[in-house]
């Protein structure tokens, strides 16, 4: 554990965003979106047994073997890391994204300033599309965090896993993993209209059921903030459409047009003269005119769009490039927002045993008799007489049972 504390300071030192750890190979990391190698760091496959099995839980370490996968997230030595052990021809591997110690703000992450205006939205959705790797997450807690700092609310998180831990400053942040506190993204959206939310943040859209219920949240008067797998705007569009069989589309596409409030695809660009990779975004905003285009099934239309939308906020990639990122004088260095630095979580993470069936607090054994085995129900609504059934303890001695309860003048033989 020591050795691996010392590489993840080590490569937030170096800037790395990725390191990948597998047995009998050199370590490999991502520096800029570039990947590379370092031959001098090689982990044995033992070596990498014996990582994983201090890193996870009981519980993680029984989803490893149950599906030969598992994510997590978790703090050590000031680093925040979102990992996924997986199995492959090598053994295990294990892929970590290094995350900031604490949140990082919107201007922080050198995004545009309109953000802090889709961060006052009151209610519709929000969607956050792009690339597995191209931070969709980190902007999403940006704006968790400018939300959390300007306005009074209740947010409500679920998340696969957690990355940024937050702190209740003005709104009340509580946090719900996947696996942990949940056991689906659509029990959880099931559950948060009932937690008297403000702010509810979905952290993949993936299933159809999902999508319908985030749907139907930011439908009820909510804000929803969720992310999406899409390219640009017209496929993260469809996307959503498609989730949903034909004779849903009509029903999804009006959905969908009612809520929309802004549609933002994220990539991360390296800019030379700087060194090191900013957001680059395209911004569709859910006017009269872009949720029309939605209703009436015209996606193809959306590019032009955003194109006349300039004057409403939006932002074809290349326009934001030349009206925003060519133009900006400053910019805050990646390393300024990995820096080793200390959560700012002092709240304690608590599992209650109340839901660990091994962990239950332990209640007096209750003393019950062959009689007690056998559990009176509720008489039959169809019988005209006062017919009861009973249920009877699988370890009871059955003939016992049934002896002592014709006894008690409560038992017909039929």
């Amino acid at each position: 554990m020591e050795r691996f504390t010392k590489l993840l300071g080590a490569s937030v030192r170096e800037g790395f965003s990725d390191v990948h750890l597998t047995g009998g190979h050199p370590t490999v990391f991502r520096k800029n979106g570039m990947i590379n190698f370092d031959k001098s760091e090689r982990w044995s496959h033992q070596e990498i047994d014996d990582l994983v099995t201090e890193l996870l839980s009981v519980g993680q370490l029984q989803m490893l073997k149950r599906r030969s996968s598992v994510d997590l997230a978790m703090s050590m030595e000031h680093v925040r890391i979102r990992m996924n052990v997986f199995n492959t021809t090598r053994g295990l591997s294990l892929a970590i994204r290094l995350l900031p110690g604490i949140v990082p703000s919107i201007n922080s992450l050198n995004l545009h300033p309109s953000l802090h205006d889709v961060c006052r939205q009151k209610s519709g959705l929000v969607l956050i599309c792009g690339s597995t790797g191209c931070g969709k997450s980190t902007t999403i807690a940006a704006m968790v965090n400018e939300i959390n700092r300007t306005r009074s609310g209740h947010i409500v998180t679920l998340e696969d896993p957690i990355e940024f831990r937050f702190l209740s400053n003005k709104c009340f942040i509580e946090q719900r993993e996947l696996g942990t506190h949940m056991p689906s993204f659509e029990q959880g959206l099931l559950d948060v209209l009932r937690e008297d939310p403000d702010v509810i943040i979905v952290g993949e859209l993936r299933e159809a059921e999902t999508v319908r219920l985030t749907l139907n949240a930011a439908e009820s008067g909510h804000l929803v903030i969720a992310s999406l797998h899409a390219s640009n705007s017209e496929d993260g569009l469809y996307r959503i459409c498609n989730s949903f069989p034909p004779e849903a589309q009509e029903a999804v596409h009006t959905q969908l047009a009612s809520t929309l409030g802004w549609l933002i695809v994220q990539q991360l660009l390296n800019v030379e003269r700087l060194g090191y990779r900013v957001p680059l975004l395209s911004m569709l905003r859910g006017t009269a005119g872009v949720k029309g285009i939605i209703r009436d099934k015209r996606l193809s239309q959306i590019e032009s769009a955003i194109q006349t939308g300039r004057g409403e906020g939006m932002f074809t990639i290349e326009a934001y490039w030349k009206e925003y990122l060519s133009k900006r004088d400053h910019f805050t260095p990646p390393s300024e927002n990995f820096k080793p630095s200390p959560e700012a979580t002092p709240e304690i993470l608590y599992r209650t045993p109340l839901l660990d069936a091994q962990g239950q607090p332990s209640k007096p054994p209750k003393q019950t008799s062959q009689t007690d085995a056998a559990v009176e129900l509720m008489p039959t609504p169809q019988s005209d007489e006062d017919s009861r059934y009973y249920v009877i303890d699988e370890e009871a001695d059955v003939d016992e049972v049934i002896s002592q309860v014709k006894k008690s003048g409560k038992f017909k033989e039929e």
